[in-house]
């Protein structure tokens, strides 16, 4: 019973289901949001726009009914006797393209990813903000040798003009190391050629010849 109880509480406080944890927590907030950004803002904008293009004042009656069945409305009069004052559509019996469900999900998707969207790219900005600090924080080394050129750390574009002026020699002692290195070993193949080297060199001697 000890050996379960202490596998539960490894599980439990794993990171990966505790950050399964708050996303879902965090995900029925969210849901709440989107849903009452869609009802409470959004569908009275489109019911007041269907209200002047289609004369219809919600998404709830944008149907295309395939089978249209009616019922009679019933009420009671003032004698209390039931009448017919009427008929309406029956919803339950009939088959309709329900289009006003269909724009309502259209709604709350377009949501989901406009705000998912906010989330992700503040996210990022924040980490590229995070890694542009620290690839621009000095560390001793770099502080010591500012100090030791001159250069103050204050003047930003003198830190920089330091730093890039390195890179540049850097850039040219490594091509040059390179082209030596190059050179070396061009020298010490003509000096020590292989069996191809001295293949080559006799083809090409034939092909003179001829």
């Amino acid at each position: 019973m000890k050996k379960f109880f202490a596998e539960f509480k490894k599980f439990i406080t794993r990171g990966n289901v505790l950050d399964m944890s708050v996303g879902v927590i965090v995900g029925g907030a969210f849901t709440a949001i989107v849903n009452g950004m869609s009802n409470f803002i959004l569908k009275p904008i489109i019911n007041w726009l269907l209200a002047l293009i289609l004369g219809k004042d919600s998404l709830s009656d944008i149907h295309t009914y395939l089978v249209k069945v009616m019922k009679d409305v019933i009420e009671t009069n003032a004698e209390g006797v039931e009448v017919v004052t009427g008929q309406e559509i029956d919803l339950a019996n009939s088959i309709y393209i329900d289009w006003g469900s269909f724009i309502n999900a259209i709604i709350n998707f377009i949501l989901i990813a406009l705000v998912l969207f906010i989330i992700v790219r503040t996210i990022n900005n924040m980490k590229d903000k995070g890694e542009k600090a620290k690839k621009t924080k000095l560390t001793k080394e770099q502080k010591k040798e500012l100090k030791a050129a001159g250069v103050k750390r204050r003047d930003k574009a003198a830190v920089a003009a330091y730093f890039a002026e390195k890179e540049r020699l850097a850039a040219e002692a490594q091509a040059k190391a390179d082209a030596e290195a190059a050179e070396a070993a061009r020298l010490e193949r003509e000096a020590n050629p292989t069996a191809e080297d001295l293949l080559k060199k006799i083809v090409v001697l034939l092909e003179a010849k001829n």
